[in-house]
Parts: structure tokens; C-alpha cells; sequence
């Protein structure tokens, strides 16, 4: 939100208080607190009639400092929160010199200096400035509707380059911006987001998260243009600065913070396909399908029934259609025995045609209106009530429901919406409708994941979620929503996804080939080697199937070749997810993120990492020219064996068989034997694909995770003058070594191949 008028002016109605004049400080060992007069107290009489800021200052965890700033403290805070973690006693250490306060916590520091006006200083290890709250920048507003806001304004630096902010379809970097963190189901292609997240990760080396559930509107250079702006209409706001040095740092910090992805199960990596949304299909319709795949040696390892399973103006019922799918056990029984999982399409929506909305209304269990009636509308379906997670008798309802389908066979769920959220509602715990509106959605997705948990196990857990808030993250997998069926959507979600993986999220998807219309040949198999070489794969859309064949043979054979490629590098993109799960970095990164020091890496939004040593570049038209920046060393096209020296721009043109796909030098890229399915067993005739440098110390280690994510075994590569010496460590089965572009030699325990 824009409060001023330019650079001199206020904006009419509104009236801004800024803390100008530290008047007191309270330190205790690790945090202190600032007390802020809004005007310079020249004489006792200027203490009088006008407010006092709080500024509190502490440290949950080490390298993150949070500040909280007051403005009346009494009012009433029904919740919800974002659940984090954290040292309850604090991480920080307090200093104080003369006038100068510091709170250090690991390599950041805050510095409050009482001698001048009044600012907050964020420094690094180095004693750096990272961003400051300068005079203007702590602050309260009010508006001429009587709205009461809280602001803060950090210092942009020259150059400095903001990113995040959750699923954000526009520009990638965020410079000029205005965000608004607000639910919304707007597609792909406006300004509104499904996944909004207040976090943003600098290119200067830090990141900032605003500890507020509800709207948070941020000006990003776009109201004073050397600052990024956040503001909450509240008398409170806290936000934490998250330390680097690397992105890396950041994020890492920022899901310890706020909580880690967890690892989805290995098959989930394997291509899903769905019946499509509004198409027609029974049994018969999906076994054709199926088969199909099978016919054209696509493998599949999920398959998806999209939500008219479900009975029409019912949802959700989670029932069976009857005159569609008169047996259920049977044909899910069926589908398992061809080897398949089993996904279905859920919403936190009941019709009121479905029996479960009298019974949800009648138990308390649906959101009412603040005159006690249910609260309903007939968007989406009929009459429909909104189940309200809030109440842990009504989760319990909800998962009972849910059970059923997994005791019939069904393995995870598709839980679609959860942003339509009313706020002219009353929640049964008390929550603030406002601060819920965003919020809901993790209710929604814990419920549901916790359940598969519960019933699966550990690891066995995973959804296709496409809402979240802070903290999302821990209940994988999100995919994009519903984009149009065009190279310009393709792009739109590649950008969204990256946007979101600098906001905590480790893995997600997206339709290949685009969920609304149909994709001409050309959109889909360019989409089919994008969507193959993402964290997770699916074939969706709305009104036509997603089926190969519909778009011609040539479709096929891409379908087939870069299902059977992902097969082959599962042991590395498992090795990547375990990655994700313990460190809380994404999956799928954008360039700043592994290259944070090459300032042509920063604003890339169309080629991205996948895990530390891919490189991919998908392709966004017709004609097969693509564009790749390589940053500095030797790259190797994985499917040609071209090797290329960065750094520097390239232009290509690839069939459909192909597409920019590099490995990194000095990687050990680890591929499996079988690729006929994603969950296979690693360990039977892998394959060690070398990349050394040219340095005579060339060294590296890496580690095969079985398909719980737990060590199985690890492999040191070794430079000993013209030969490669590999041992393992582990296992004792053979295993293959092959030098890029050169020799490869077959053995076990230890394997050595001449570098000539």
C-alpha cells in the first residue's frame, strides 16, 4: 500500500507517525527494547500527547533477528500464527557502547544508535550494512477510513535485486513492484498468486520474513524507490532478517525457521496422468489410458482421477459416482495391479446436494456467518459450506472421510483451492477472519497430509497441493494452477515455480502441456521435456486429455524418451530431494541460487538447476531456438556429449528430442541401471557419469540414497595422474564408471578408468 505522494508529500487522508527519537532502551542479556518518540522531544511538554513507538529486538534462532514494533500493545490477538521454531531462550547476545545497542546473533548484527535520529542497522560478519531502517523507516499510519497500519521501509542498495514472495507470475526479480500477499485463485497470467508467501530473499546476501499470517502489501522500489516497503493493517508488525552470506544461507535458515519440506516417496518422482477435469471417463476410459502408456513404453507411475469421481453438484461427498464407477475396490485393485499409485482430487468445499453437509452443519464442523447461519455460496458448487480446520473435531471428521479412499486403495490427494476464503465469517477457535483467510490453506494440507502420515507412513506422504502460506513447504508437493495452454503460460509457470522456490518450497510441479484449451503439438512436447525435468510430472488438463497420442507419434517418443531419462537419473534427483529435506534448499533452482556471485545469473527466469549439477533450458517456441547463459567452466550436454566453456551466452535449436540439458564440471552424476520405473533399486548395475576438471587433484564424493532417503552407499572419485580411481564405500555389488566423452570400466569395491 502507497501512503505517500511522491517524495514530499502524504497522501490525502492519510497521517504517518514515524519513529524519530529513541527516548529509552531496556537490555536484557540477549534482546533489548527501543522505545521511539514520533517527534524530536525538545522539552518535558513534548512528551505529552503523542505516542510512543515499541520497538522490541531479539533472536529465535542463530543469524535471524526479528524486531517487533508496537504501536498500542492492548489489542486483543485471537490468532491464527505461523507455527515457528526456534530457541525459546533466545540465540542473541547484547551489547551496549554509549549510546549504540547491538544484538548479535551468529554473523548478523543489529545496531540501534541512540545518538541520532533513529535507525536500525542490519550488518554482517564483515560489518557490512545489509539494509537499515532509516529515519522514515519505522512507522504507523492511519487512513482516512479509519484503518490503522503498520509500516516498515529497509534500505535497497544500488544494484540490490529482491526475489520471492511466494508463486509470483510477474517479473521475476521484484524491483518496482507492488505485492500484495493475499489469496487469490487468479491463474497464471495477473498479478494474484495461490502460494503467497511474506519472505523475500536480496541478492546482497540476506533475507527478510514478515511474521504476519494476514494481507502484507509490499512496495518493492515501487513507492520510494531505494526501499522496500511492507506494511500490515495492524498496531503490530514483526519481521525477522534472515542471515547469508549465500541464498543458500538464507533459505536454509528461513525453512529451519518455518519448517523443512519433507521427502516425498520415490514413485511420486515418476510421471503422473490424469483423467483431465471436465472430459468424460468410466473405467473404461482409464484402462484405455493405461494401457496405452503401456502399448508405447511410456512408463507410469501415478495415476490421477480428477473431481468428477465424485457425483455432479456433490463435491465433496468422497464418494464414488455410482453410474460411472459402479466398483470402485475393484478397479482401483485393478490399476494396482499394474503397478500404479493412486491419486484423487479433493477440496474443502461441501455442496449442500452432498449428505456430508447436513452432517458437517449439524456436528459444527462448516465455517458460519457472524449471525450463526452456515456461510454459503454457489460458486464452484451449489450452496456450498467450507469446512473449518480451526476445529480439531472437525479435522477428525474430514480425515475419517479420507480414510476410506485410502482403504480402498487410493495413495494420496490432489487438494486443490483452499484461497476462496470468506472473511465475513466466524472460525470456531476464535481466529481472526482476516489473518485466516490467508492461513487456511495450511490447515487445510496439514489435515490431509498428517492423515497420509498416519496411514502410509513417514516418507509414503504426499499431495498435489495448490495453495500455501508460509510454512507450506513441509506438506510437498505444488504445482503451478491452472495456466493456459501457450508457450507465453509455459514460460509464466517456469517463472512462478522459481519465484517459489526462493520462498521456502522445495519441490513443485505443474500440467504439461497447460491446463485450460489444448495445446497444439508443438506447446506439448516442448512442455513434455520441461515438465519431465521438473521435480515432479504430470500430464493434466481441463477440457481435453493429456494423453500422448493425442498429439501425434513424434509426442509420443518424446513422452517415452524423457520419462525413461528422469527414470535414469533418479539416484541424482533423489540425492537432490534428500538435499531439499535436510537443508531446505529447493529442488529446481534459479541461477542466483547456485551461481549468487555471476551478476548475469540474477535476473535468469527461463533456465534453471535442477539439484547442483543439471542445467536446463527449456524450450519456449515453435522454431526450437533457445537461449542459454552457461556461467564460467566446462559444461557437458548430457544427451550429446557437446562440451561447452563458460562463461558466455549461447543460441541453440533443438528437436523435440532434445533440449539445453548441461551437466556441471566436476560433478559425479550417478544413474540407474533399470529405467523402466522411478523407485527401482539403484544399487543393481549403476552408473557413475564422471565430468572431472582439469585440476590433477581432481576430487569428489557422493552418496546413493536408497528410496527412503537413508544412505546406501557412497563413492569417492579419486584424480591419480592419467586414470580416475573410484572407490565405494557401502556396497559391494558392481557398478560402472564412465568419464565423460571417454573411457568407462565396470567393477566393484574399486574401479579405475584412464582419463585419456
Amino acid at each position: 500500500m502507497k501512503f505517500t505522494d511522491g517524495f514530499w508529500r502524504i497522501r490525502e487522508g492519510v497521517q504517518i507517525s514515524y519513529a524519530t527519537e529513541l527516548r529509552d532502551v531496556r537490555t536484557e542479556s540477549k534482546r533489548f527494547t527501543g522505545y521511539a518518540a514520533v517527534r524530536r522531544v525538545t522539552r518535558r511538554g513534548d512528551t505529552l500527547n503523542a505516542p510512543l513507538v515499541t520497538v522490541e529486538c531479539f533472536s529465535p534462532a542463530e543469524g535471524v533477528i526479528g524486531v517487533r514494533v508496537t504501536h498500542h500493545a492492548g489489542k486483543r490477538h485471537p490468532g491464527p500464527d505461523f507455527a515457528l521454531t526456534g530457541d525459546p531462550n533466545g540465540a542473541g547476545t547484547v551489547r551496549t557502547d554509549g549510546p549504540v545497542t547491538e544484538l548479535t546473533s551468529g554473523p548478523l548484527t543489529l545496531r540501534l544508535d541512540g545518538s541520532g535520529p533513529f535507525t536500525l542497522g542490519f550488518h554482517d560478519a564483515d560489518g557490512r550494512e545489509l539494509t537499515r531502517a532509516d529515519a522514515k523507516g519505522t512507522a504507523f499510519a492511519t487512513t482516512g477510513d479509519g484503518a490503522h497500519h503498520m509500516l516498515t521501509r529497509l534500505a535497497l542498495g544500488v544494484g540490490e535485486q529482491i526475489y520471492g514472495l511466494g508463486e509470483r507470475f510477474t517479473p521475476f526479480v521484484k524491483n518496482g513492484q507492488t505485492v500484495d500477499v493475499w489469496q487469490a485463485d487468479g491463474g497464471t497470467s495477473s498479478e494474484q498468486s495461490y502460494k503467497n508467501i511474506p519472505f523475500y530473499v536480496s541478492s546482497r546476501g540476506y533475507g527478510v520474513f514478515v511474521n504476519h499470517p494476514g494481507a502484507v502489501s509490499y512496495e518493492i522500489g515501487s513507492e520510494s524507490v531505494g526501499q522496500v516497503q511492507f506494511s500490515v493493517e495492524d498496531q503490530s508488525l514483526e519481521y525477522y532478517v534472515v542471515a547469508g552470506p549465500t541464498p543458500k544461507d538464507v533459505l536454509g535458515r528461513y525453512t529451519a525457521l518455518t519448517g523443512r519440506p519433507a521427502l516425498p516417496p520415490a514413485w511420486s518422482f515418476g510421471l503422473w496422468l490424469s483423467t483431465s477435469f471436465t472430459t468424460s471417463y468410466d473405467e473404461a476410459t482409464v484402462t484405455s489410458f493405461v494401457d496405452g502408456m503401456t502399448e508405447r513404453g511410456i512408463p507410469l507411475s501415478v495415476f490421477h482421477f480428477d473431481c468428477f469421481w465424485m457425483r455432479e453438484y456433490q463435491w465433496c461427498d468422497f464418494q464414488w459416482d455410482p453410474g460411472v464407477f459402479p466398483d470402485p475396490d475393484g478397479m482401483l485393485a485393478r490399476l494396482k495391479e499394474k503397478g500404479l499409485r493412486i491419486s484423487a482430487w479433493i477440496n474443502p468445499y461441501i455442496a449442500q446436494k452432498s449428505p456430508l453437509f447436513d452432517e458437517a452443519a449439524a456436528l459444527g464442523h462448516l465455517v458460519r456467518r457472524p449471525d450463526g447461519d452456515v456461510w454459503q455460496w454457489d460458486l464452484w458448487q451449489a450452496g456450498m459450506g467450507l469446512v473449518d480446520f480451526t476445529g480439531p473435531e472437525a479435522r477428525a471428521w474430514f480425515q475419517s472421510k479420507l480414510k476410506a479412499l485410502l482403504d480402498q486403495g487410493v495413495d494420496c490427494f490432489k487438494t486443490d483451492f483452499g484461497e476462496r476464503i470468506p472473511t465475513d465469517v466466524v472460525w470456531q477457535d476464535g481466529s481472526d477472519p482476516e489473518r485466516m483467510h490467508n492461513y487456511y490453506t495450511q490447515l487445510y494440507n496439514r489435515t490431509v497430509f498428517e492423515l497420509l502420515e498416519k496411514e502410509r507412513g513417514q516418507g509414503e506422504a504426499v499431495l498435489f497441493a495448490r495453495s500455501a502460506t508460509a510454512g507450506g513447504q513441509q506438506y510437498p508437493v505444488h504445482w503451478g494452477g491452472d495456466c493456459w495452454s501457450s508457450f507465453e503460460a509455459m514460460a509464466e509457470s517456469l517463472r512462478g515455480g522459481l519465484s517459489l522456490s526462493l520462498s521456502g518450497f522445495g519441490f513443485w510441479s505443474h500440467d504439461i502441456g497447460g491446463f485450460e484449451g489444448t495445446p497444439d503439438p508443438d506447446v506439448f512436447k516442448r512442455w513434455l521435456a520441461f515438465g519431465l525435468l521438473s521435480s515432479h510430472s504430470r500430464l493434466h488438463g481441463s477440457s481435453s486429455y493429456r494423453v500422448p497420442w493425442e498429439f501425434g507419434d513424434e509426442a509420443v517418443g518424446v513422452a517415452r524418451r524423457f520419462t525413461l531419462l528422469k527414470h535414469r537419473l533418479m539416484p541424482y534427483l533423489y540425492g537432490a530431494a534428500v538435499e531439499t529435506h535436510a537443508t531446505g534448499v529447493p529442488m529446481m533452482r534459479p541461477m542466483v541460487l547456485e551461481f549468487p556471485g555471476d551478476p548475469t545469473c540474477r535476473p535468469l527466469d527461463r533456465q534453471y538447476m535442477l539439484g547442483p549439477d543439471l542445467l536446463v533450458a527449456p524450450v519456449f517456441g515453435p522454431d526450437g531456438e533457445v537461449e542459454v547463459y552457461l556461467p564460467e567452466g566446462a559444461w557437458t550436454h548430457l544427451l550429446s556429449g557437446e562440451r561447452v566453456t563458460g562463461p558466455g551466452w549461447r543460441t541453440e535449436r533443438h528437436g523435440y528430442d532434445s533440449l539445453p540439458l548441461y551437466v556441471r564440471e566436476g560433478a559425479v552424476l550417478p544413474l540407474a541401471g533399470d529405467d523402466s520405473r522411478p523407485d527401482g533399486d539403484w544399487l543393481e548395475a549403476p552408473v557413475l557419469l564422471v565430468h572431472p576438471t582439469a585440476s590433477s587433484d581432481y576430487a569428489a564424493e557422493i552418496t546413493l540414497p536408497d528410496t527412503t532417503g537413508a544412505r546406501a552407499a557412497a563413492f569417492r572419485v579419486l584424480r591419480d595422474g592419467d586414470v580416475l580411481r573410484v572407490t565405494a564405500s557401502g556396497t559391494e555389488r558392481p557398478f560402472t564408471v564412465r568419464v565423460a566423452g571417454g573411457a568407462q570400466a565396470r567393477g566393484a569395491g574399486e574401479v579405475t578408468v584412464p582419463l585419456a
